[in-house]
């Protein structure tokens, strides 16, 4: 059996979750079952409008091996300290993969690395996309933002003045506390529930985001994509974005989001997307 492990939580969002799904279902168009674990059942609920099916919870990434039995395969999405448990799951475990912290990051024990600069055959690439964003739909004619799954210290509302100086619709983040967007309908032009994330993703001609994994799945979806650079850590890097035609800005100043957006969109520019190929994993399962 193979496992993805997601860290999810109310103070991180779905972004690993929203790429696990991604790579869950491309295994399963190659005809295998992966399960997916997550940290809380919140997490699981929000991802079966992303088309998944089954998920099981778990309380760390310490407690892997309390579902997953020996000889079986898992693939882990987290930043968290294992405190030595990779030692033991390598051992263990038919096979493992992880993602890369930074780019410094090794294989220590003999694990598969996925990560961004990806040269050799002991690594997978980390730019993951679920193949429904390449499915290209009608665009409305609107500015979207969307922080990220989780704002658990109200950074949109303490940037307040700042959103008050566009007209730009919210998608809201599963995380969100209750009763937040009665606050949040006072700054943005309208709000955007979380169920309708991917819809709005993909008819959206402009998309404004702090998640760089929504900012690649824009991208992909053919949107003008803007990147506040503003995450602690990063899916992935500012240089790999504006590798794919991204634009990046460094915080909440409004001065280079008003020239960002007003920058012509009509030629593409940076390198093209692709789906993800599940190519690698089905060589070492």
């Amino acid at each position: 059996m193979l496992y993805y492990y997601a860290y999810t939580g109310h103070k991180i969002g779905l972004d690993r979750a929203k790429r696990g799904v991604a790579v869950i279902k491309a295994l399963q168009e190659e005809g295998v079952s992966c399960q997916l674990l997550v940290n809380d059942f919140r997490a699981g609920v929000a991802l079966k409008e992303h088309g998944l099916r089954e998920y099981v919870t778990i309380e760390t990434i310490q407690d892997i091996d309390a579902i997953a039995q020996m000889g079986d395969s898992i693939i882990i999405d987290s930043n968290e300290d294992d405190h030595g448990r990779l030692v033991k799951y390598v051992a263990d475990f038919k096979q493992v993969w992880r993602f890369a912290h930074d780019r410094d990051d090794k294989s220590i024990h003999g694990e598969i690395l996925f990560r961004e600069a990806c040269e050799s055959d002991r690594c997978i690439d980390s730019v993951i996309i679920d193949r429904e964003y390449f499915e290209l739909i009608d665009k409305v004619e609107s500015v979207r933002f969307f922080l990220g799954d989780a704002d658990y210290d109200k950074t949109i509302l303490g940037n307040g003045d700042f959103f008050k100086q566009f007209d730009m619709d919210l998608i809201l983040g599963h995380y969100f506390f209750v009763k937040y967007e009665d606050d949040l309908a006072k700054i943005f032009s309208s709000l955007i529930e979380p169920e309708e994330y991917i819809e709005s993703i993909k008819e959206s001609r402009t998309v404004v985001t702090c998640s760089s994994q929504t900012a690649l799945e824009a991208k992909a979806s053919g949107a003008d994509t803007i990147y506040i650079i503003w995450e602690k850590e990063p899916l992935y890097t500012q240089e790999l974005l504006q590798r794919y035609g991204i634009k990046t800005i460094a915080g909440f100043d409004a001065k280079s989001l008003k020239e960002a957006l007003q920058e012509s969109t009509q030629e593409e520019t940076g390198e093209a997307l692709s789906p993800w190929c599940a190519k690698e994993i089905l060589q070492n399962l």
